[in-house]
């Protein structure tokens, strides 16, 4: 493994595969500055083509997300679930602790952080399902529905296109490139051809904008933070000048490797969240917290089939849209880049390993976390008389920290809290800079320093750009909109997965293995 690693490893910008890099690069600086000269326009345009996708391919979204829910769990708990993502008798490259570090600080956590609070809020203020507004069934429906966006569907996303990638790359020998998993429906020419290159560009088109506007919309919640902290002003130019400082703190990380960058700052992550939760549980509302917790996971699984395919048809109800169908919408723009990233670390598991860890585990520490932070935040607005809701309504990046002044030591909280925003900040921007690096590099496993770099100074200077022009908000809707078409490629992907497992599987049960296939890239 190391040899073949060493061998993955990149050599510079000449391995960059021109194609990609620059029809990736050349339309995105159009979209950029479009974006941040006629913000207006752009942004018009933007929302008028995404509504348009929700209007006529919500139901879509819907029936594609649960679809591909009900194949990750037979791929995990099938016969399937006994092949490995590797050579037979390889181990896993990290452990499980890292693992799982590394899987959740990329996939969700600076979401949960800016969520955690602010969703279960939100709902409680204007709940689905011709529920009252503030009243006890408003706040459980609060709880179900943000278990519900955050819980199995997203990491069941993530888990099928990073476990298709993880399969073709470090079992078959292709290069790990989304294209890779259109092998067995369209070959060696259809992968390196002309549709193999337009799967990976989508890519690159959502990871790219995708990181860009975590930038933004980490930086201003870290100043929202810091402004509750120390006073620091709360504008566009303070926002912009964090983008530049955590660009640099992540392109650091970046050049250092996964083991000595993202894998350490992925453990310091769970480390300061586990301290942040539990103190949050242990000297916020207990009982409550756990009460609410458990009741309102009833009621995730008691409605779990209704709301997986809710679209407000009948009564109108424009909930599912705004909520259900966006979110759909935005972990799927997510998926090269974090179900990219997760192929990346999980080389040797199992396939059921790989779905009990990227689904199941990270679906349970994200109904803990709601629980914990938007059943405390409810408990001080239902109980406490403290008004989180008003708040939330007018800048849900600080409502997370005026709900941890409420408890005791809030000032530490809130410090440990702006810290762990940080970390999952540059964590996620690194893990998706890493894979820009191999989408650009011929699916290289460690693309080059410069390749890195390059990605990563793009990255930042979108971020900065579109946060000054005011255009951060389109940029996020137009990468969402993106997932459309990249959502029929893993939609025909499906197809190929199952039958190139069945042959392996075929293969195994006559003591062969099944090799590598050789595309001459």
């Amino acid at each position: 493994m190391a040899e073949e690693e060493k061998q993955q490893r990149g050599k510079g910008l000449k391995d960059i595969d021109p194609t990609i890099f620059w029809v990736s690069a050349i339309i995105s600086a159009i979209l950029i500055v479009w974006g941040a000269i006629a913000t207006d326009h752009f942004g018009g345009i933007i929302d008028n083509v995404f509504n348009f996708l929700v209007g006529s391919f919500g139901w879509l979204y819907l029936l594609f997300t649960m679809v591909i829910f009900i194949l990750v769990i037979i791929l995990g708990f099938s016969k399937f679930g006994k092949i490995r993502l590797g050579k037979p008798g390889e181990e896993p490259e990290y452990s499980t602790r890292s693992w799982i570090a590394m899987l959740f600080s990329a996939g969700m956590g600076i979401g949960l952080v800016f969520w955690g609070v602010a969703e279960p809020i939100m709902h409680y203020a204007a709940p689905p399902f011709g529920i009252e507004a503030g009243t006890d069934a408003a706040a459980l429906e609060a709880g179900a529905s943000s278990f519900f966006h955050w819980g199995l569907h997203p990491w069941a996303l993530y888990a099928f296109f990073g476990l298709m990638l993880a399969y073709f790359s470090f079992r078959r020998g292709l290069p790990q490139l989304p294209s890779s998993t259109l092998y067995p429906l369209l070959g060696k020419k259809g992968v390196k051809g002309g549709w193999g290159k337009v799967f990976n560009i989508l890519a690159v088109f959502a990871t790219l904008f995708g990181i860009a506007t975590s930038l933004g919309l980490g930086a201003q919640q870290i100043n929202s933070g810091l402004n509750e902290l120390v006073g620091m002003p709360v504008s566009n130019n303070m926002a912009s000048i964090i983008v530049v400082v955590i660009t640099f703190a992540f392109i650091i990380s970046a050049v250092t490797g996964i083991d000595k960058g993202i894998k350490i700052l992925s453990n310091i992550n769970i480390t300061i969240g586990g301290i942040l939760l539990a103190f949050v549980i242990i000297f916020g509302p207990t009982v409550f917290i756990l009460s609410y917790t458990i009741e309102a996971t009833g009621e995730y699984i008691n409605q779990f089939l209704t709301r997986s395919f809710y679209t407000g048809s009948v009564t109108g109800d424009p909930w599912p849209g705004w909520w259900t169908i966006f979110y759909w919408a935005w972990w799927i723009a997510w998926t090269p880049f974090v179900g990219g990233f997760i192929a990346r670390i999980s080389r040797g598991r199992t396939i059921r390993e790989f779905v009990v860890g990227v689904v199941l585990v990270p679906a349970l520490v994200g109904i803990v976390w709601f629980g914990t932070m938007g059943g405390t935040a409810l408990h001080l607005e239902m109980f406490e008389g403290i008004d989180i809701s008003g708040p939330v309504h007018d800048d849900m990046a600080v409502a997370f920290f005026i709900t941890l002044q409420q408890l005791p030591l809030g000032a530490i909280l809130s410090v440990l809290a702006t810290i762990l925003i940080s970390t999952f900040f540059i964590t996620s921007a690194d893990s998706g800079t890493f894979v820009m690096g191999m989408l650009t590099s011929k699916g290289k496993l460690n693309p080059s320093t410069q390749v890195k770099v390059t990605w990563g100074v793009i990255e930042g200077l979108i971020a900065a750009i579109l946060l000054l022009a005011g255009g951060l908000g389109a940029l996020q809707t137009a990468s969402i909109a993106g997932a459309f078409p990249f959502m029929l490629f893993v939609i025909a992907s499906m197809f190929g997965i199952f039958k190139a497992l069945n042959n392996d599987y075929e293969m195994m049960e006559k003591g062969e293995f099944i090799g590598d296939i050789d595309l001459d890239y």
